[in-house]
């Protein structure tokens, strides 16, 4: 996803900066440029950069449009879209044990699919990676990722929660029934 994907549907140009509504934006307001094929990664550390939180968009010299932060994260939370199928789990090792291709090794010895891999460093030299797989209950995936050497932080999915739901409300009428 490229930034001329996500352009802001609601910032206009106007040709003055005293128009009547915020939404419009001034020509001769200076903002910080990006080409129209900028990934959408790098598009994140730029916008932070600017004072504004606007970006103009260019497609040679001309420009197209305007990407602000909510069009970003419009733009983000469309290719991060959370699925009945899938569970989030997140896990921590040192920075010399991480492997993109073993994490996902181990992913798949669980018969699961690796969907989304994102990480992050921390202070004391580890990595703290989100994996979301394409399977229901995460149990099973975690426990590969242990038996891979991982350390497992959390897990997360839509039908843990109903999963435990059902469990406990089994033993509640196998207790009724015994009675």
């Amino acid at each position: 996803m490229t930034a001329k994907d996500i352009l802001s549907p609601t910032l206009s140009i106007s040709a003055t900066s005293q128009q009547d509504t915020p939404r419009d934006i001034s020509t001769s307001a200076s903002f910080c440029t990006v080409d129209a094929d900028t990934h959408i990664i790098e598009l994140i550390s730029r916008i932070n950069d600017t004072p504004t939180g606007i970006l103009a968009v260019a497609d040679g010299q001309t420009t197209i449009g305007y990407i602000d932060r909510a069009s970003l994260l419009d733009g983000l939370a469309s290719m991060v879209v959370m699925r009945d199928d899938s569970s989030v789990i997140t896990i921590r090792c040192h920075h010399r044990d991480y492997s993109a291709s073993h994490i996902a090794r181990a992913v798949e010895d669980a018969d699961a699919h690796l969907v989304d891999l994102f990480t992050s460093p921390t202070q004391d030299d580890d990595i703290v990676a989100t994996l979301r797989v394409r399977h229901t209950d995460p149990s099973a995936v975690a426990a590969s990722l242990m038996r891979h050497g991982y350390e497992v932080t959390s897990t997360h999915s839509r039908n843990c929660v109903d999963a435990e739901i059902a469990a406990e409300r089994l033993a509640q009428l196998a207790v009724f029934l015994n009675v």
